[in-house]
């Protein structure tokens, strides 16, 4: 089968989507398939086999992401005699207009994977925060709904996306990790290699360091806990606009010599990093699955975290880690006091619980069941080799394709400046 994968961010940005694009594509090619992926150019990118950069601005908006510019026929020169079977799209604008015309082009399907509460991203966009809100929320699900099948990472994705009205067919298929990779890893040698005393109790996060990560919160909860118990330390990896900041509320509470950044783990040093930690924490509100809870748990390192969709599908409260159902800093220090009281016997119970929870999230499954869903939408009305053999055919498909895209833009648009939703469909 040949997939194309497209997706406006992939390396080297380091992130749980990221992480999916490339998990989900090695487990692929593994198995015989070819996998071509499209991302836009980012800076200090490396050459990489079947991964086709389209032109971009860098650095969009001040972020780190990559804005694709409009040039036709780049991407079909760049992709030369490289034919999908099936399109499967990454973000539902920007490069995921391009997948939907490239499914309708070549008459394959079209599978949309939600990874992002997008309006929990628009701080990074000048205008009205909650129009914004409304016009992401809108155009995600419009584009949803023009997909053949859309992949949900959680159960409360799926839940979530019913609920907003999304009529596609809506598959759970969570990112999955390689478990063996994480059984083991060198806790002393990267607690000495980070200056971390041997019988501290280490709290750890990883991931990108960005304000959608709800990293304020989680910093001043931490702060205020290693105030009150002078044994811990915190371990975060991981790189980001908001670095600057969690070093500025633990300089302003005292800790900050006990706070350890020392940027991205990569390799065999990232299973160590998990290792090296006592208490994972997570406050994320953005989230639609969190791999690096499964990682933290393929570790058997129990979890603290603010209740969010496909957080509570990982964190089983008092099982094997803490879910706070409200964010509040005493509640949440209160939860890292539960996890360094634990005696050997309950930390034993919770280790294992941990390991049984990741169990449930196998690249192998993950992997296998997003091909399946694939081989069953190709059976289903799809003819590749008759549209290539018509031009016109294929033409008019294309703009049946950006008329839908043209509709569902001008229905966000409505939603972004408030109009009733019969004049934004009209």
């Amino acid at each position: 089968m040949n997939i194309l994968i497209m997706t406006n961010t992939y390396k080297p940005l380091v992130g749980g989507l990221e992480k999916s694009v490339e998990l989900f594509a090695n487990a692929f090619r593994r198995r015989g398939h070819r996998v071509v992926i499209v991302v836009p150019e980012y800076p200090h990118q490396k050459s990489e086999s079947d991964v086709v950069r389209i032109p971009a601005v860098a650095n969009f908006s001040g972020t780190n992401f990559s804005l694709q510019l409009p040039m036709p026929g780049v991407l079909a020169d760049a992709l030369g005699r490289f034919a999908p079977d099936i399109v499967h799209s990454q973000h539902p604008f920007l490069v995921g207009d391009t997948a939907l015309r490239i499914a309708s082009k070549y008459n394959v399907p079209l599978v949309f994977t939600h990874h992002t509460l997008y309006e929990e991203n628009v701080h990074y966009l000048p205008g009205h925060q909650e129009a914004l809100k409304r016009f992401v929320i809108e155009l995600s699900t419009g584009y949803a709904n023009l997909a053949d099948a859309v992949f949900a990472p959680s159960e409360s994705v799926r839940n979530m996306l019913q609920a907003r009205g999304v009529s596609a067919s809506i598959h759970i298929v969570p990112t999955g990790i390689y478990i063996k990779d994480f059984l083991r890893g060198a806790r002393m040698t990267l607690r000495k290699k980070m200056g971390i005393p041997a019988n501290a109790f280490v709290v750890g996060h990883m991931g990108r360091l960005a304000p959608e990560k709800n990293l304020e919160f989680l910093a001043r909860c931490v702060a205020r806990f290693m105030k009150k118990y002078k044994q811990v330390h915190c371990l975060i990896g991981g790189q980001g606009p908001s670095e600057e900041m969690i070093r500025a509320i633990f300089l302003h509470e005292g800790p900050i010599d006990r706070l350890h950044l020392p940027g991205v783990f990569r390799g065999k040093d990232l299973a160590s990093a998990y290792h090296a930690m006592d208490v994972f924490v997570f406050a994320s509100h953005s989230e639609t699955q969190g791999l690096v809870l499964d990682e933290a748990m393929a570790c058997a390192v129990p979890v603290v975290a603010v209740d969010a969709p496909g957080v509570r599908e990982v964190v089983d409260d008092g099982i094997n880690g803490r879910l706070l159902r409200h964010e509040n800093i005493m509640d949440f220090v209160s939860a890292l006091e539960w996890a360094l009281h634990l005696n050997r016997m309950q930390r034993v119970r919770i280790k294992k619980a941990c390991r049984r929870t990741a169990g449930h999230f196998s690249m192998d499954t993950s992997a296998q069941r997003a091909l399946d869903i694939y081989a069953s939408l190709c059976t289903k009305g799809f003819s590749r080799q008759a549209v290539q053999q018509s031009y016109w055919e294929s033409k008019l498909r294309l703009m049946q394709a950006q008329w839908k895209l043209v509709k569902n833009l001008t229905k966000a648009a409505g939603a972004l400046i408030g109009l009733p939703e019969s004049l934004a469909r009209s």
